[in-house]
């Protein structure tokens, strides 16, 4: 128990380091807390260029709201809990497969140092965003995780920001699925892996922009604009009514398993779910929402 104390308390004090250097001491092209702004600030420039919407004012219905939730999620989230629960699981993971001589070097599949790099980055991009497509169809087909979904996709108008509204139990779901896939597949630098998530970054910012793109012919490969207004149509046929288009960054998944829907331009569609009128408007309230509603 004194080993996980202290791994929690030097998982607190190293991550407070780490974000105070990224911000005060930026040193490096993998800096996630001015990358984060910076493709924020880019994308946020196209939508003003390009509004999809025209109607639909630059500060959206809820620009502040989806902005705090983009810095709280990616970073205070972190600071508070997703990097000591991690890293704790991880050491516990490891303590019980050591327990009976095994580790997860054991189920290995390949040494990603063996490979040439643009081919490792491009396996574990391609398993990370398989794994997350999966979970994202499981928060979407049980009760229970919806309500906590519910909280992205109260979204009325769509944004850039939108992106990374989501509760706080959305990632200790999706990197509690996918750590044990990754962990057999990828043995990368932090800076190999922030290629990886600077791109999927971009991608879903893109996907929630006023933007009316679908990249042509990509649009088969890549998640876009126009595709993902679906997933957050609040209407939809009964045969797809657990939802469509679950791709985060890839809709090559959605297009394979036949969960791809965009039966028509979807501009001006109504957005979020059945009864989201009463859902609170808040930050607080969207948090403690699932923990107060029955599944």
């Amino acid at each position: 128990m004194e080993k996980y104390l202290e791994l929690i308390k030097n998982s607190y004090s190293g991550y407070w380091n780490y974000l105070k250097n990224e911000i005060l001491l930026p040193n490096n092209w993998d800096n996630y807390f001015y990358g984060l702004i910076a493709i924020s600030l880019i994308v946020w420039l196209l939508e003003a260029l390009f509004p999809w919407r025209k109607n639909q004012s630059l500060f959206r219905k809820d620009f502040w709201l989806d902005t705090f939730y983009m810095f709280f999620n990616f970073f205070i989230l972190n600071l508070i809990v997703l990097i000591a629960l991690s890293n704790t699981v991880a050491e516990f993971l490891n303590d019980i497969l050591g327990a009976v001589g095994l580790s997860l070097s054991s189920f290995q599949l390949f040494d990603s140092t063996d490979l040439p790099k643009w081919l490792g980055l491009l396996i574990f991009f391609l398993v990370n965003d398989f794994v997350q497509w999966n979970t994202h169809r499981l928060l979407h087909r049980f009760p229970f995780l919806w309500n906590f979904h519910k909280v992205h996709h109260s979204v009325k108008e769509m944004g850039f920001a939108a992106h990374l509204r989501y509760h706080w139990m959305e990632p200790v779901m999706y990197n509690s699925i996918r750590y044990i896939p990754l962990a057999i597949i990828a043995n990368y630098s932090s800076h190999d892996v922030a290629i990886v998530y600077f791109f999927a970054i971009a991608i879903g910012h893109l996907n929630h922009a006023n933007l009316g793109w679908d990249y042509g012919k990509l649009k088969y490969i890549f998640n876009n604009p126009k595709m993902h207004i679906w997933h957050h149509a609040k209407e939809l046929p009964q045969h797809v009514r657990f939802g469509v288009n679950y791709g985060l960054t890839l809709s090559i998944w959605d297009y394979i398993f036949k969960t791809n829907y965009v039966p028509y331009d979807g501009r001006d569609i109504e957005l979020g779910f059945e009864g989201d009128e009463h859902f609170p408007k808040d930050f607080l309230h969207q948090e403690l929402y699932p923990l107060k509603t029955k599944s």
